[in-house]
């Protein structure tokens, strides 16, 4: 990234010592530590129960800080792209907010954020994975907090499996073969989603590519959609959304994909740990049969430790009049009881990010954490080794470019609508992703 950014001063709070007296001098130390003002909170859980948590969380602290008001409002997360990418010009953007992580490096190439050093430093620094804080960070300085985390997984149904004498897949030629048989009687193997709504045909590209230990990215940053590997995945893709998947997925965003699964139409699918509560919510019946494995590879027996991790950052707005407010309410989602309601909404779909939650007993004592021991160590196992797509590299704005501008999800439009010849659309796609990250620096 070529642009400066600028570092802000957090605001510190004043502490009154404490004395016997309370003279005029403790008064006045005692008003000027007291928080006060009014901070917005962006946020995407939109879910009932996330949802519900974080609005008690903040109701304690305003109940705490009287002097405090916390407006909070959700959005969904293509929404929220929408919503800071065009408020930013006239500062329509929150206090502080939830954020994707291909979203921060955007956010901190505009020099819309605060570096939040301090606040992760009081929490304590070494209760996160290092990588984790690295990857929302420039030149030492942290922009963004992670919150919880998850990794990307392949999700089956054992019971289909076992009807059809099945394995679980290990290598992607394995996967097809295995969707291709159970697309039959109303269920189809696997749905490849391409909705130009989402990011979903750039994540299923990404799992290919990096299984095969390659980037979507060359080393300096270009889009890398014509390489031999990225042909063979783009190929691959089609063929799974040829003879297994559903032909309106090729407009399905995220929501769309995973409800499949939720209701049993698909056997296999690729996602996080939410997808248990979207079973759980939609067909309890299955929930017995629903377990997560790695990956696949693309030859049997080669190593595979992470493909897309996802550490799901908060982010404090430079815009903010008020970031000492933030801090302190962000310190307290953290406290062991409040965290750990938390993760319970989703459990399994949220990992701790802090280091030695998911040994304690609070976390532990969990119906679906304990019925989900194999997924949820599945899921644990890839997040050391994963990354957000793209950033192989490191934290870039190419990265969030590639994401957010759903330039892949296009392509594969153009070639399924149109009849576009792979390597003509991918070409096109390469020289459109290379000539936005041009603009970009």
């Amino acid at each position: 990234m070529k642009k400066k950014l600028a570092m802000l001063l957090a605001s510190t709070m004043l502490v009154g010592s404490m004395l016997p007296l309370c003279g005029p001098s403790v008064v006045m130390a005692e008003e000027a530590s007291e928080l006060e003002g009014d901070i917005t909170f962006w946020h995407s859980f939109t879910q009932g129960p996330r949802l519900e948590t974080i609005q008690k969380a903040a109701d304690a602290f305003m109940e705490e800080h009287p002097k405090v008001n916390i407006k909070i409002e959700t959005f969904s997360w293509n929404d929220f792209y929408t919503k800071w990418t065009t408020g930013l010009a006239s500062g329509n953007v929150p206090d502080m907010s939830t954020a994707l992580v291909g979203q921060v490096a955007e956010m901190i190439s505009a020099d819309a954020l605060i570096p939040i050093n301090d606040l992760i430093d009081d929490i304590g620094r070494d209760k996160f994975n290092e990588s984790a804080l690295n990857e929302c960070s420039v030149d030492d300085n942290n922009y963004a907090i992670p919150l919880y985390s998850h990794a990307m997984v392949m999700w089956i149904r054992k019971d289909l499996l076992e009807e059809n004498n099945l394995e679980v897949p290990k290598t992607w030629d394995e996967l097809y073969e295995a969707a291709k048989t159970l697309t039959k009687d109303g269920v189809y193997g696997l749905s490849f989603p391409c909705g130009t709504t989402d990011f979903q045909a750039t994540n299923f590209l990404n799992f290919y590519v990096k299984s095969g230990g390659g980037s979507l990215l060359t080393d300096d940053l270009k889009a890398n959609l014509t390489s031999d590997l990225a042909l063979e995945g783009i190929n691959y893709w089609l063929k799974v959304y040829n003879d297994c998947s559903p032909k309106d997925s090729v407009n399905y965003n995220v929501l769309d994909q995973a409800t499949l699964y939720y209701q049993g139409k698909t056997a296999f699918d690729f996602n996080s740990g939410f997808q248990i509560s979207g079973v759980q919510a939609n067909s309890p019946d299955l929930l017995e049969y629903v377990d997560c494995y790695p990956i696949p590879t693309i030859n049997e027996g080669d190593e595979q430790n992470g493909i897309t991790t996802s550490n799901q950052p908060m982010v404090i707005w430079k815009n903010s009049e008020h970031p000492e407010i933030c801090k302190e309410f962000i310190k307290t989602l953290y406290e062991e009881d409040t965290y750990v309601e938390f993760l319970h909404a989703t459990p399994v779909g949220m990992l701790p990010a802090l280091k030695g939650i998911s040994d304690t007993d609070a976390y532990r004592d969990n119906e679906i954490i304990q019925q989900f021991e194999h997924a949820e160590s599945v899921i644990a196992d890839q997040i050391p080794g994963g990354t957000a797509i793209g950033f192989e590299h490191g934290p870039s704005i190419q990265a969030g470019i590639m994401t957010n501008q759903h330039v892949i999800e296009k392509m594969f439009q153009d070639i399924i609508t149109n009849g576009t010849d792979v390597e003509t659309a991918a070409k096109a796609a390469e020289d459109e992703l290379n000539a936005l990250f041009e603009v970009a620096q």
